[in-house]
């Protein structure tokens, strides 16, 4: 098996509207970095707008895609075509906070056929699959309880951690009980069984969360689901 030191440099769409003062936007070249440097990889990553992205043609050759925060997505249809490149075509995928909540609503529309999926955020008809937040997570760190064996949980190498959020927004109580029973697993919860995480189990590496994990980039420490994520594009 080639040692993934060995391969051609990694290339990492970074889909979303670049903001120098958004704190997750700061943080993630930091994290690729770092778990470039611990794996001995070469990771160029570019960031692409949303009003860049009109199909999956304009994703070709990427070896990973990340959805990342700070939505409303100037397009979120390209944010949605990002999504469902990287699903159907098995490349890795990443999706935090707005990347997380976006997945959601193209998982409900494009798989389980709600085509009036909705985010209460920007839309004011459709099926809200993702709904204000009981209690805002703006700047909020809280406890995550994992689900065993998931990519999540073997990338930390444990079952409870807990991270840091900005948002308002998450899934709804409606639609989370449509996650128990397809391919989309929650695989973590807060200590209220709010979900915070998701996999797509039938995809090599297809994980979204609420909460922003990049930002323990900026305090020197390590984001264990960017490193999982490099992996699963080296190999």
């Amino acid at each position: 098996m080639e040692h993934p030191s060995n391969k051609t440099t990694l290339r990492i769409a970074l889909v979303g509207d670049f903001n120098a003062d958004v704190i997750a936007h700061q943080a993630i070249p930091l994290a690729i970095d770092d778990a470039a440097a611990v794996q001995e990889l070469t990771a160029d990553y570019d960031w692409l707008a949303t009003a860049d992205i009109r199909s999956g043609d304009d994703l070709v050759g990427y070896d990973a895609i990340w959805l990342v925060p700070a939505s409303p997505y100037k397009n979120a249809e390209g944010a949605l075509i990002a999504i469902r490149y990287a699903r159907e075509n098995s490349i890795p995928f990443l999706g935090t906070c707005g990347g997380f909540q976006h997945a959601i609503i193209e998982y409900a529309r494009n798989v389980l056929g709600w085509s009036d999926a909705a985010h209460a955020e920007t839309d004011t008809e459709g099926r809200m699959v993702i709904a204000p937040l009981a209690c805002s997570l703006v700047e909020k760190t809280d406890a995550i309880e994992l689900r065993a064996n998931t990519l999540t949980a073997k990338a930390y190498g444990r079952l409870s951690i807990e991270e840091g959020y900005h948002c308002n927004y998450g899934i709804s109580p409606e639609f989370a009980a449509e996650l128990e029973s397809g391919a989309l697993r929650v695989t973590g919860w807060d200590d209220e069984g709010e979900i915070r995480a998701v996999e797509l189990i039938t995809h090599p590496f297809f994980v979204g969360t609420l909460f922003q994990h990049e930002r323990n980039a900026l305090e020197g420490r390590p984001a264990p689901l960017v490193h999982a994520f490099l992996r699963a594009a080296a190999n």
